[in-house]
């Protein structure tokens, strides 16, 4: 695509080749007037330690833990985890009822002993511990025996359902392959047999080359918006050569990988000047022993707002029952991030 698409400006769909799912971009909608919800702004938090926050260095927990006063990261087992170590390990079939156990470990990471401090305001040598503990974490997690997935995400702002607003995320390390991973592997692994180069190093080539999506890059990681983004703002962080997984990170690529954080995070708040909500998280080849060499680790950013602070995009209606659909163009939302520097 040297030159622009006649497409651009008419409605059309495109596709996601790591998943094969395809998205409707309607580009004319954006003119379209809104008279719909708008969301009340969550507080930004002002305390740099908060007596009654259960994630704070020395407060209790809601199941009576003292946290330790921490200087920096802190890990901890879920005090309510999804998952358990422990579960009766059984599948139950019944004609099309079909139910199977599913063990694990929940881990919570807070990124910072500050209350107030989230990715966007934190020094890159301080995102640099958190991307250390991903590392320490894939490798102490993926080691054990029947985990064949570790995920790593953070639900940012009260819109994303984050349950505390001190600055936090979550490590989930699964029996089994979670779906989004499941098909991930296989279209990767199906490009590979057919074209014998992994799938997201040649869609980085070509999206270095076309420059319309990059927002920000670096020597070793890029951020961009993905060709089949679905929601408004979304991003992907992408390494520059192929690694597989957090294990496989240099010592100059952690701290590559902490300032593109850092970089798109503060991007993300300037857009609409308020802290900005998203759902992140990382995709690593799966645990399971086998070398995965089709595997290209990746972040996904699923940012909500769609106008302003207050406006946000629901998946509702023709996109639950049909497919996804989006009104800004990605190459329009990738050109406002960029604007968005400073």
């Amino acid at each position: 695509m040297a030159s622009p698409s006649p497409l651009r400006n008419a409605s059309h769909r495109r596709l996601n080749p790591l998943t094969g799912e395809w998205v409707l971009v309607s580009p004319h909608r954006t003119q379209r007037p809104w008279q719909g919800r708008r969301e009340p702004q969550a507080p930004t938090p002002a305390l740099a330690h908060d007596p009654d926050c259960y994630l704070c260095p020395g407060n209790s927990r809601a199941n009576g833990v003292r946290n330790p006063d921490y200087p920096h990261t802190f890990v901890f087992d879920n005090d309510f985890p999804a998952l358990k170590a422990d579960a009766p390990t059984t599948r139950e079939v019944d004609g099309l009822l079909v139910a199977e156990d599913e063990t694990g470990l929940c881990h919570v990471l807070c990124f910072s002993p500050r209350h107030d401090l989230t990715l966007a305001r934190m020094a890159v040598a301080d995102i640099e511990r958190v991307v250390d503990v991903w590392v320490e974490e894939t490798i102490a997690l993926g080691g054990l025996p029947d985990i064949a997935s570790v995920q790593i995400f953070e639900n940012r702002g009260e819109m994303m359902g984050a349950s505390n607003p001190h600055p936090h995320g979550q490590i989930w390390a699964t029996r089994h392959l979670p779906n989004e991973l499941e098909k991930e592997t296989d279209r990767q692994a199906a490009y590979l047999v057919q074209h014998g180069r992994p799938l997201l190093v040649d869609y980085l080539d070509r999206e270095l080359e076309l420059g319309e999506r990059v927002v920000f890059a670096n020597d070793d990681f890029c951020v961009l918006v993905p060709f089949w983004a679905i929601w408004p703002f979304e991003t992907m962080i992408l390494p520059r050569r192929r690694i597989g997984g957090f294990e496989e990170l240099r010592t100059r690529e952690k701290t590559s990988l902490a300032a593109a954080l850092s970089q798109l995070t503060r991007r993300y708040d300037k857009l609409f000047d308020t802290p900005f909500p998203y759902s992140m998280g990382f995709h690593q080849k799966p645990t399971d022993g086998a070398l995965h060499v089709e595997w290209q680790m990746h972040a996904h950013f699923y940012p909500p707002l769609l106008r302003s602070a207050t406006i946000r995009k629901f998946m509702v209606g023709f996109e639950m029952l049909g497919s996804p659909q989006r009104d800004l163009t990605p190459e329009a939302a990738a050109e406002r991030l960029r604007e968005a520097a400073g």
